[in-house]
């Protein structure tokens, strides 16, 4: 079915999401392959669709030093544009303020990308969800998951994902160290730092049983060795969370944001106001999926 106008302007919230599990499991075609227990949080980018009449996109990006991304660098110019050419709507002004922090393993670009073809579909009155997901993983490995979020496992490069039933709130502390991490240089190094240990069956049984003990207990992450050497102060923040009282600490995709996960949002309070180091700090808490 082909839509050749936008119903209406719409309004999106693009959120981030965390790594609970992240387990690398070989190779595919030159890319590695991961299984992954993964969790939407409250911190979103805010992506608003104006229509325009000559069928161009324009996208505008602010916060978090996005500005500075080239347009052809620019995966939610290019969603736009494989939405178009996919549905035959017409073209848009996209506005992205951005609040997730880039570089930081939270998927912001991935979300963007999600945040942007999730618009269009409610601004055009597409609900052909299988197609808004082929486009969506021809930009980006976890790209597809992020157009529902929520607790999932993800495997291959990220595109087989597996909803996970579950209403576990978990109460976080994010650190962001100021060096950012080289994904595709982190993937590379995992090779020669690899981390043996693989928990993402451990931890999708424990999110499906609402059991946070055994969750903080299995929480790891495959890429953490070669993303600490490739920012130390990665291993800071880890070592500043457990100060704070963290129930578990882990990091996200390949950094450089570590998480702490706190019982209660009390203890993540007071968690959070006791920090006095030197590394950008965020309360969140993970979320159900997004519904469309």
């Amino acid at each position: 079915m082909w839509y050749n106008t936008f119903m209406e302007s719409a309004t999106f919230k693009a959120y981030a999401k965390i790594n609970l599990s992240l387990d690398v499991t070989g190779t595919r075609g030159g890319y590695h392959t991961i299984d992954s227990v993964v969790a939407s949080v409250d911190l979103f980018d805010l992506i608003q669709i104006t229509p325009r009449a000559d069928g161009d996109f324009g996208v505008t990006m602010r916060g978090e030093g996005s500005e500075a991304i080239a347009e052809g660098d620019n995966n939610a110019l290019k969603a736009a544009r494989a939405f178009s050419h996919a549905f035959g709507c017409g073209g848009a002004d996209i506005s992205i303020q951005k609040h997730i922090p880039m570089g930081a393993g939270l998927g912001g670009s991935s979300a963007d990308v999600a945040g942007v073809l999730n618009a269009l579909a409610l601004s055009c009155g597409v609900d052909d969800r299988r197609a808004l997901k082929d486009i969506a993983d021809s930009l980006g490995s976890d790209c597809g998951y992020m157009l529902s979020g929520g607790y999932a496992r993800i495997t291959g490069r990220g595109e087989r994902v597996c909803p996970l039933a579950s209403d576990m709130r978990l109460c976080l502390l994010l650190l962001l160290p100021p060096g950012g991490v080289s994904t595709a240089k982190c993937y590379a190094l995992s090779d020669v730092y690899p981390e043996k240990r693989r928990t993402s069956n451990a931890v999708r049984a424990a999110i499906c049983a609402g059991q946070l003990g055994e969750l903080c207990a299995s929480l790891s992450n495959g890429l953490y060795p070669a993303a600490a050497v490739i920012e130390p102060d990665i291993r800071v923040a880890a070592a500043e969370l457990e100060d704070l009282g963290a129930l578990a600490v882990n990091m996200t995709g390949s950094g450089s944001c570590v998480y702490g996960i706190f019982p209660n949002d009390a203890a993540l309070s007071a968690a959070a106001k006791a920090y006095r180091g030197r590394m950008r700090a965020i309360t969140a808490h993970t979320i159900p999926g997004i519904k469309v």
